[in-house]
């Protein structure tokens, strides 16, 4: 039988079949568009005989949309913990910063969840943020990091607030500062943010950073110079939520 697990986050929705019975597992990603249904629809095609197990943010839209799938839901904490878990067993705090909100997990050794804090209540911090800013700054996100790592001088973004945050930009820019120097500023500032969660959690090392922001390679150096070798960035960082909804499918 095969389990699938579905991660419909914001940006992005990651699909995992795992066969239950060798534990092999596939993944495909869609992005998550306007219209979210219509992409979950075409992912859950074909899925008739399948146990299937929703996760992210809109999980719950899910579950009440396709009531024949009779889909389980479980929470963003409960499936990065065990994803994780799974692919690195090792890993004591897992770090997620995805496109609405930030999450920091610390596990015990055998994989459960022991503490956790959850930034969901704006942008400060995620992955928008850096995506608004990167908008303001004309630059695609994809290169935002790239882009930022090209700064030659370290200026200072004070606040998280995004609309505090592009009225500080624009005052840097008026003063001529390279908008290389401005979008490293912007990252120094989101990484701050990410370490005070860090250090409320408490979590041990290693840590594994995963979600969606863990491609941005800038964001990736500032952690790992404060983390140093602690820190292990996901192989596939946007799997991780999907594999561990589909692996608590397959644990009953």
């Amino acid at each position: 039988m095969a389990i699938i697990g579905l991660d419909v986050g914001s940006r992005s929705i990651e699909r995992v079949v795992l066969e239950e019975s060798s534990g092999k597992w596939t993944w495909e990603k869609a992005p998550t568009t306007f219209d979210p249904l219509a992409q979950c629809r075409r992912l859950l095609a074909h899925v008739d005989g399948c146990s299937v197990v929703v996760t992210g943010y809109g999980r719950r839209l899910v579950a009440e949309q396709f009531p024949h799938l009779c889909a389980r839901t479980v929470t963003e904490i409960q499936a990065y913990a065990r994803g994780v878990h799974h692919l690195y067993p090792q890993a004591r705090t897992v770090l997620d910063i995805g496109g609405q909100d930030t999450k920091v997990i610390a596990l015990s050794a055998h994989g459960s969840v022991a503490k956790f804090e959850m930034n969901d209540r704006c942008a400060a911090g995620t992955g928008k943020f850096l995506e608004f800013m990167a908008s303001s700054l004309q630059v695609p996100l994809e290169a935002f990091g790239h882009f930022a790592l090209q700064a030659d001088k370290q200026v200072e973004i004070n606040s998280m607030c995004t609309v505090f945050a592009e009225s500080e930009a624009t005052s840097l820019m008026a003063r001529g500062e390279r908008p290389q120097n401005i979008a490293m500023a912007l990252h120094r500032a989101v990484v701050r943010r990410t370490l005070a969660m860090l250090r409320r959690v408490g979590g041990a090392s290693p840590l594994v950073f995963a979600g969606g922001v863990a491609h941005n390679p800038c964001v990736c150096r500032l952690l790992s110079e404060s983390l140093g070798e602690a820190m292990i960035v996901a192989e596939n960082p946007d799997v991780i939520g999907a594999l561990g909804a589909a692996l608590i499918g397959a644990s009953g």
